[in-house]
């Protein structure tokens, strides 16, 4: 009888893979976790309990077949594990990197739970699709046979490029529009290098070009091409721009020099630490956290960027305002700890009322404490009368969310419907909008949201694109 690969988890400990101290990840923007060795992935995978009901898969946006790669892999049989890894998602080396896994697949492992400490699912995704990367077992998409219709992509970030991926291997003809001039969004330019290095995006968008897909980058729709001009160019348009709008702060003092938006500081670092950009906005230190003090206003993931970025700049200190406390921070709590590590200093249950200064030289912050639940179940954030002190500050970073930006506006089309929140009204799943053959996935349906769940957008979005094809070809034969 085979020996049973699996439910190791009694008598193997969870180990992630090495991450590098604190004081040396510090000095530099590369990844801060190792990959693990052939031996340690396949321990580390064997630890899963193959449950009935597997509640990490549940609990994925992509429902990604989690229990089924683990054993793959704890049996050696890696190339099999990337096949069934990448059947549900375009990008799993990403989302092994930069997902949450502790709110969504490992969270709600069933070995968690019973106090054994969860599998270590993203460390052993990434390892997977590393690993046949460089395998070579990763090339470009050919689909079965080329077909003649054509879809314009808006925004070549995660929702966008998992779209083309998926038109590509229907035999779709795919042209990506986007504002910036390398693909990626907010996988190139917003998140740092040090939670996701460049070269692992690049050479996904590199297999995109190589499979067929058309980039139209430094485009700016409504600007360098109209919608209506791509709209004519296309028999479908999927738009998948994401929020770049900041939500922006008030009080006194709030247009200060040197309070700037969380997008453009991190955008500024990347181009800067990772591909050796030119900025002028950084290298005159507006951008730049170098001998600052610096003061982050927010408590997502975003937030955790930022001040993340600030420490590696050289700051000479950084602290994060957020108006709750840790129990209820929206970010990652491995997050979290990661910056606490590196020295960033959390200030719970604070939040600016104002800012002194021009250029800006303290933040006025009043203390807040919980009081009762809000609509949403959170307790709500109630300031404390006469808490009011100031803390110094050189730069001042606003990492409070993103809205969208009124698409319909900027892009003269008056037919584009929008929710009461400014994002594009379309139907649940498929994405299809109220204007024919315009469909609309990610962020800027959902508003700001996880990777994750853009990947799963422009997925599902394409099976709608093709079954309308389908119906269209079908109505012209008879």
């Amino acid at each position: 009888m085979a020996k049973q690969p699996m439910l190791k988890f009694v008598t193997v400990g969870r180990e992630m893979p090495e991450k590098r101290g604190a004081d040396l990840r510090r000095t530099d923007f590369h990844e801060i976790y190792a990959e693990y060795a052939k031996a340690k992935a396949e321990e580390q995978a064997a630890r899963c309990s193959q449950c009935g009901v597997p509640y990490c898969q549940s609990h994925c946006p992509l429902h990604n077949n989690i229990p089924d790669w683990l054993r793959l892999t704890a049996m050696g049989r890696l190339e099999e594990a990337y096949e069934v890894s990448q059947a549900t998602n375009t990008f799993p080396e990403i989302c092994g990197r930069i997902c949450p896994q502790d709110r969504l697949c490992e969270g709600n492992c069933v070995i968690e739970k019973s106090g054994h400490g969860t599998v270590t699912i993203g460390s052993v995704e990434k390892y997977i699709t590393d690993t046949a990367w460089e395998k070579g077992w990763v090339k470009p998409i050919v689909p079965a046979r080329e077909r003649t219709e054509s879809v314009g992509i808006i925004g070549a970030g995660p929702g966008g490029l998992a779209a083309a991926d998926m038109l590509r291997r229907a035999g779709v003809q795919v042209t990506v529009y986007d504002r910036y001039d390398r693909a990626g969004g907010l996988l190139t330019y917003g998140i740092p290098g040090f939670k996701l290095e460049k070269d692992v995006v690049l050479r996904r968008n590199e297999q995109l070009e190589q499979s067929g897909v058309r980039f139209v980058l430094n485009c700016t729709v409504g600007q360098d091409l109209s919608f209506d001009e791509i709209r004519a160019q296309h028999d479908a348009v999927i738009i998948a721009t994401g929020v770049y709008k900041s939500r922006d702060l008030g009080g006194p003092g709030a247009g200060a020099k040197g309070i700037v938006r969380a997008i453009d500081y991190l955008t500024a670092s990347n181009r800067a630490a990772n591909f050796g950009d030119s900025v002028p906005e950084f290298e005159s230190g507006e951008l730049n956290a170098e001998g600052k003090k610096v003061v982050v206003i927010g408590g997502g993931d975003t937030a955790m960027d930022c001040v993340r970025t600030a420490i590696r700049q050289g700051a000479t200190s950084v602290k994060c305002l957020y108006r709750r406390d840790r129990a209820n921070m929206p970010g990652s709590q491995r997050e979290v700890q990661n910056a606490e590590e590196e020295g960033v200093q959390f200030e719970w249950l604070t939040a600016p009322k104002g800012f002194t200064g021009n250029p800006v030289s303290g933040v006025i912050v009043e203390k807040m404490r919980l009081g009762a639940p809000d609509a949403t179940g959170r307790q709500r954030p109630e300031v404390i009368e006469g808490s009011d002190y100031e803390e110094a500050a050189d730069l001042v970073i606003k990492a409070l969310g993103f809205e969208p930006e009124p698409l319909p506006t900027l892009w003269g089309c008056e037919g584009l419907e929008v929710t009461r929140w400014g994002t594009i009204k379309a139907e649940f799943t498929s994405g299809r909008t109220a204007l024919p053959g315009v469909y609309a996935v990610g962020d800027i349906v959902r508003g700001a949201s996880l990777v994750v769940w853009a990947i799963r957008d422009g997925r599902d979005c394409v099976e709608a694109v093709l079954q309308d094809f389908a119906t269209k070809a079908a109505v012209a034969a008879e």
